[in-house]
Formats: C-alpha cells, sequence, structure tokens
C-alpha cells in the first residue's frame, strides 16, 4: 500500500497535461470544500448538510505543466425519488467520462455500507485510475488515520482493484491539498489547455449564482428541508440610468419549497430568516461577479418538485 505524504519525490515532467477529475464519495465526504480548496475560490457551494450539491460544478486548476478540471457530482446514495433516480443517474454518467476518480472517505468515520455500496460501482469502472482521497485528517489522532488507510486498501483488495493513489487531506487545515494535485496531474492524458486561463468554473453565472442564494438558505434550516429548496433565478439585468463607475445588478429570484407549512421556516418570524438569507447570499455573489448587487427573493411552494417531472424540469433537474 502506498500512501502519499508530502515528503515524496515528484518526478520532473515538461509535458502539459489537461483532463478531467471528479470527486465522488458518500454525502457530506468533503468533496466540494476540496473542489474549492483546490481551485482557491469558491465554486461549489458547500453545507454541513448532507446531499447539497445537485450540479455538475467544473472547478478549473491552472498549472504551469497541466489544467486540471474538477467535477463535483451529488453524492451518491440509495434514492428515495425521482430526483434522487436522477442525481445517481449524473453521477454514473461523469464517472464514464472522466480520466480520474477520486473517492473522499472522511477519517474521522469508519467505513460503512454507504462507502462499501460505491466502491463497489468503482470496482465496475476498470479503465480509469482511482484515487482515495481520506479527507478531513485534521479531526483525527495519527493512530485513527492509519487504521482507515490501511481498511481502504483492504477494501479496493476486496473488490479487486489497486488504488492509483491514497492521499490523506485536510481541506480545512489545508494540509497535503497542493500534493493532491501532484498527483492526480500524472494521470491526466497529455494535451494542451481546454479552459482560458483565469476561467475557474464554466457553470453559467446564474446557476452559481441560484447555487449561493440556495447554500444560504439551507443555513440553520431544519433537517427536514435541505432536499426541498431549489432555486432558480429569474433575471439578472443591470439596473439602467447608472453612471459606469457605480453599476449595479438587479437579481430576481425564487426560492421554492414543497409545502406551504416550510413557507414560514424559511421567511422566519417578521421576515428575518428570508432578510439574513438576502444579505448572506448578497455579499458572496458581489464578491463572485466583482459588481455591487441589488436581490429581489421570493419564496414560493411547487408542491412536491422532486416527484414531479415537470417540476423538476422546470427547477432545471
Amino acid at each position: 500500500m502506498s500512501v502519499r505524504t508530502q515528503s515524496s519525490e515528484q518526478p520532473a515532467e515538461t509535458v502539459h497535461r489537461a483532463g478531467f477529475a471528479c470527486f465522488v464519495g458518500r454525502p457530506n465526504a468533503g468533496k466540494s470544500t476540496l473542489t474549492n480548496a483546490l481551485v482557491g475560490q469558491k465554486v461549489a457551494i458547500t453545507s454541513n448538510r448532507p446531499q447539497t450539491t445537485r450540479h455538475t460544478v467544473r472547478g478549473i486548476v491552472h498549472r504551469p505543466d497541466a489544467q486540471l478540471i474538477l467535477v463535483d457530482t451529488p453524492g451518491l446514495h440509495k434514492p428515495r425519488t425521482l430526483l434522487g433516480e436522477r442525481l445517481n443517474d449524473v453521477v454514473r454518467t461523469t464517472w464514464a467520462e472522466v480520466d480520474v476518480i477520486g473517492f473522499c472517505l472522511p477519517a474521522d468515520q469508519k467505513l460503512g455500507p454507504g462507502d462499501r455500496f460505491i466502491a463497489k460501482e468503482l470496482a465496475g469502472i476498470k479503465k480509469t485510475p482511482k484515487v482515495a482521497v481520506v479527507t478531513k485528517i485534521d479531526l483525527v489522532d495519527s493512530k485513527t488515520l492509519a487504521e482507515q488507510l490501511i481498511a481502504i486498501d483492504q477494501l479496493a483488495k476486496e473488490l479487486g482493484f489497486e488504488w492509483a493513489e491514497i492521499v490523506p487531506v485536510s481541506a480545512v487545515g489545508d494540509q497535503q491539498v497542493e500534493l493532491l494535485a501532484d498527483l492526480l496531474v500524472p494521470l491526466l492524458p497529455e494535451g494542451p489547455a481546454l479552459y482560458p486561463e483565469g476561467d475557474l468554473t464554466d457553470e453559467p453565472e446564474q446557476v452559481m449564482v441560484a447555487e449561493l442564494i440556495r447554500e444560504a438558505a439551507l443555513e440553520g434550516v431544519r433537517d427536514e428541508l435541505p432536499h426541498s429548496i431549489a432555486v432558480v433565478v429569474e433575471e439578472m439585468l443591470p439596473r439602467e440610468d447608472r453612471p459606469a463607475e457605480r453599476p449595479l445588478l438587479d437579481i430576481h429570484a425564487n426560492v421554492y419549497i414543497e409545502r406551504p407549512s416550510q413557507k414560514g421556516i424559511i421567511i422566519g418570524p417578521k421576515g428575518k430568516r428570508l432578510k439574513e438569507v438576502g444579505i448572506k447570499s448578497r455579499k458572496q455573489i458581489e464578491a463572485l461577479l466583482g459588481t455591487p448587487v441589488f436581490l429581489d427573493l421570493h419564496v414560493k411552494v411547487a408542491k412536491d418538485w422532486q416527484r414531479d417531472p415537470k417540476q423538476l424540469r422546470k427547477l432545471g433537474f
């Protein structure tokens, strides 16, 4: 078993490589946080609630010798709704198209049935190299980490495949994140950059804005809401009659929930919660777009949208 730590010597390479890597893992295994740490900017929404990522957000890491494009997939899970089934299909399609797969396994949680379920699926993908990324190592001592590394190595052996690398990282503590990039790059095909220098993601701005609003709306709400919130940005328009040095972008967005009873949770007493969501997401949106923003939020009910194909299409799934 070869576990990589920072002191490993890297072979000098002069060729340029470019390709796609995706992180998979159970919901809340640290995939989005890792994507953001590698890219060095916030491109994927992070939340301490499982299953918050719904779009394949690509983060782009530019290096002199390579361009690493990160595809962030929803967490693979046993589906209970039509939305769940569609999300799992997205994951499998993504796996079939990338150059390397990073399987995120938190250091602070023993391997469970969910991890086995994913590892079994990975074992069926023969050609693509698979890297085990042991996340959240800042939360455990060295003995626990060693046990986890052995268990992860063993898991692949049981299923008849081998990890290309096993890399312990902490995205929050910025430990070995750079090393992970160093180890993913040699697994990419040789070729020129696929995106212009400076691009960090190919997500349309409207989708990213909607995701930032959804992240703010998810914060601090009770457990029954995470999957019931969808956000659609209806329009983003520069305000007319503004001087060039003082632009303002008007953004009108709807926050959709499934039941009228959930409206109160999102809006809060006297609209306090929705106001907080607006303030928090506006700051993030202004940082993302680099321009002052006027954000207009409305909460609407789309009855049982997770189970209704027509509503799912309308909400972008």
